[in-house]
């Protein structure tokens, strides 16, 4: 009996060495997704870069289409993480009042999508890719133009370019109008926005109004005027991510999080320019910066 016993145990004791050989199983893959235009298409990549680098699988999910698209793909654990902006969950999921105070947006937004779907906004970046309007750097200096203040005050001789929607849009005109007092002499609509750009560029329009990040902005030598009063909401970007996620890779907050300080709207530009304008691969274009950075080697 002694001696079958003996047996057993070294035959448990020679599979319990060989198991303490095999290889663990596989940690599910993070998945990294984002929404269809070319910002988004930059921040997932160094998303995806920067946990790679610190250990973790990622797959990519990359361009899967508007808001609503990229949202429910992250309660639905399709993904789990996406760059998202603070004004744009306000407005389209939690649809609550618009607020020009950035920590009032981000506060109730961050609220609302953890008690609703278990979804973590981490610490924003510096990229706030609100509305601005934009005016020729010769059109700044020959009426001294800073802010929407000073664009009010000469607007009766300007042309403005937007989109279909601007005229009517509570932040658009009216609310131009109502807030600084400003009218302008034509309004001309441009269903792209480059053209509005071209045709701001080939002085057909005075002002414009894009986002903050447009590449055009910097790459035209055009000027963003300061919204001193705040009539457009913040629109800052963050890492949005499941808490399952997070609970079960506890690192990934630090990975993620150690991007933001590097990121500005002015930077921003020139990634988005490097893709749009310049015909970089998007991948290509966020792992140089990245480098740059010293965040990848």
């Amino acid at each position: 009996m002694k001696m079958k016993l003996s047996i057993l145990s070294a035959i448990a004791a020679t599979v319990m060495a060989a198991s303490a050989f095999q290889p663990a199983a596989a940690a599910e893959p993070i998945k990294v997704g984002s929404k269809n235009f070319t910002e988004q298409y930059i921040l997932a990549e160094m998303y995806a870069a920067l946990l790679e680098k610190a250990g973790f699988q990622v797959e990519r999910k990359i361009n899967l289409g508007g808001t609503m698209i990229a949202q429910q793909a992250l309660t639905t654990g399709a993904i789990d993480l996406y760059p998202e902006y603070t004004g744009t969950a306000l407005s389209a999921v939690v649809k609550g009042t618009m607020s020009t105070d950035p920590d009032k947006v981000y506060n109730d937004v961050k609220d609302f999508y953890t008690k609703q779907f278990n979804l973590t906004w981490l610490k924003p970046t510096g990229i706030n890719n609100g509305y601005v309007i934009v005016v020729r750097q010769e059109t700044a200096d020959a009426d001294k133009l800073k802010t929407l203040s000073d664009l009010a005050k000469v607007s009766g001789k300007l042309v403005f370019g937007g989109g279909a929607e601007f005229p009517d849009r509570a932040d658009g005109l009216p609310g131009l109008k109502r807030v600084y007092s400003a009218e302008f002499k034509e309004f001309k609509q441009f269903a792209k926005l480059g053209l509005r750009y071209d045709a701001l560029a080939q002085k057909d329009i005075d002002v414009v109004n894009g986002a903050a990040t447009d590449w055009q902005i910097g790459a035209k030598g055009l000027v963003a005027l300061d919204d001193d009063k705040g009539l457009f909401p913040p629109y800052y970007l963050a890492p949005v991510v499941r808490q399952q996620a997070l609970d079960a890779n506890p690192k990934m907050k630090d990975v993620l999080e150690a991007l933001g300080s590097h990121l500005d709207n002015a930077t921003m530009r020139v990634l988005n320019a490097k893709v749009e304008n310049d015909h970089e691969e998007p991948k290509d274009v966020a792992e140089a910066f990245l480098k740059e950075k010293g965040l990848l080697p």
